[in-house]
């Protein structure tokens, strides 16, 4: 088998961290490939975050027009029925547009990048084989990126290949609405499926193994956000042992046998959603002969500037395993091209990575929790406001959710921020440019806010550490 073309930098994948690897590449005129093995685009615009923030949209609009006078709209009929198969056309028309837009399009303007279609793997440390039906393609590189994202991830329990179950991928191609769903798992994906599911009229149970419904982040956000939840309508179970599945045989169900809390319980419902972790794709990659390193949960190891155990080879992406987000992805694919290219030395501090769960209210954070920063500096510093005491919050009629601020005990240097509100995600963004550069608490209070803003609650948490900000008018 001969080698047919040999490139500067080979890009496995064809997501976020793909993608920005290839546009870093082309900009820095390097001859580059990328191999497609799947939809083009990854999963964050095919089955990830852009069809899923449509559904969630749609859930909201039809709830608000149900519980408030907001009039009527596309979607939405004057006995309050909804067009569920139009709600699924417009999201497939959205991730069409947008799949060709910012992927397909971009990809056929970079002029130093080639475009490969098919399975990759490695057969030697600077070869790989694409297969596509019964033919294959060897290239050779000189530098090469993983990218090739994550898969659901099922767990392997008692009677689960009896039932038919969903994954994210499912979830957001259904033509009908079902009765009733037991999604299993909570952290975003499961908060935001229950959510979107339960708004269209499904009866939702939720599951989670943990205690908390996002165990990693400050405990007081994440049971007010279980308790908006549970006023939405869905049922929660916490500290859930599952151990079997079943198909019933009167109705059809699918059954769920579990411990929760040490006692017996059963579920059952017409579906079941899995939101129980992703699965890095490294299934077809043959690491072994590229002398590649792979962790205990199958993901690629890789060093602070992204580089695998093999010097030359590179890794970005959900594929290195947690943190999996879209926009750290990317960032991670840019700077493994200019390591790989340019010998940058390029690192990512991942504790300025914002994260967020878009239910609604949402759930943002950036930095580390009381938690953490006790475990690193024997104490904290830590005030929690909630959003009542937020002029614009009391303006809007909304004073759903709270705003936490960690700061370092003895310096002031405000460590991180979580905040569980309406428009959690976009208010993120000013504390992320808050720890990114080691402000200090008196900073944030000196720095100039509009009145009245949501993102106020910034100023209004950092002046918690010094006053009763409930003893003080709008305008300090």
């Amino acid at each position: 088998m001969m080698t047919s073309k040999e490139y500067e930098l080979v890009i496995l994948g064809n997501g976020a961290a793909a993608f920005a690897a290839a546009i870093k590449a082309d900009e820095l005129g390097s001859k580059a490939a990328m191999i497609k093995g799947g939809m083009i685009g990854g999963t964050c615009v095919n089955v990830g975050c852009v069809p899923s923030k449509r559904l969630l949209v749609s859930g909201e609009v039809i709830r608000n027009t149900r519980n408030h006078d907001l009039g009527k709209n596309t979607i939405v009929q004057h006995d309050e029925e909804f067009d569920f198969a139009k709600i699924m056309e417009f999201k497939k028309t959205l991730v069409e547009n947008l799949r060709h837009e910012k992927y397909e399009k971009v990809l056929s303007k970079l002029k130093n990048v080639e475009l490969y279609e098919g399975i990759a793997g490695f057969i030697s440390e600077n070869e790989v084989e694409i297969r596509q039906n019964s033919a294959s393609t060897v290239i050779w590189g000189k530098k090469f990126i993983i990218a090739t994202g994550a898969s659901p991830s099922i767990p392997k329990l008692k009677g689960i290949d009896s039932i038919n179950y969903w994954t994210n991928i499912e979830g957001l191609e259904q033509e009908r609405i079902p009765e009733s769903l037991i999604v299993i798992g909570g952290r975003a994906l499961g908060l935001e499926f229950a959510q979107m599911y339960n708004r269209f009229g499904t009866k939702v149970t939720l599951l989670q193994r943990s205690q908390l419904l996002i165990p990693e982040e400050e405990p007081e956000l994440s049971r007010a956000l279980e308790s908006y939840l549970r006023e939405d309508g869905i049922e929660i179970r916490t500290n859930v042992d599952l151990k079997s599945f079943e198909k019933g045989a009167a109705n059809n169900k699918i059954i769920v046998n579990a411990v929760v809390n040490g006692e017996t319980a059963v579920f059952e419902a017409s579906s079941i959603l899995f939101a129980t972790g992703r699965t890095p794709n490294i299934k077809a990659l043959n690491t072994e002969k590229a002398n590649i390193t792979v962790g205990a949960k199958g993901e690629i190891t890789i060093d602070q500037e992204m580089r695998t155990s093999n010097p030359n080879i590179f890794a970005a992406g959900d594929v290195t395993g947690e943190p999996m987000l879209e926009a750290l992805a990317a960032r991670e694919g840019t700077h493994a091209a200019e390591n790989a290219l340019l010998g940058a030395h390029k690192k990512i501090n991942k504790n300025i990575v914002p994260r967020a769960v878009f239910t609604e209210p949402q759930f943002a954070s950036v930095g580390i929790t009381e938690k953490e920063a006790i475990e690193k500096f024997k104490a904290c510093a830590c005030r929690l406001v909630r959003f009542s005491d937020v002029p614009k919050a009391v303006i809007m009629g909304n004073t759903s959710g709270m705003i936490k601020m960690v700061v370092h005990p003895k310096t002031h240097v405000v460590l991180g921020v979580q905040i569980l509100s309406p428009l959690a995600a976009e208010l993120i963004h000013g504390a992320t440019m808050i720890v990114k550069n080691d402000y200090k608490v008196e900073d944030v209070i000196d720095t100039i806010h509009v009145f009245p803003t949501m993102s106020e609650a910034l100023k209004i948490v950092a002046q918690s550490f010094f006053r009763n900000v409930k003893d003080t008018s709008c305008c300090i």
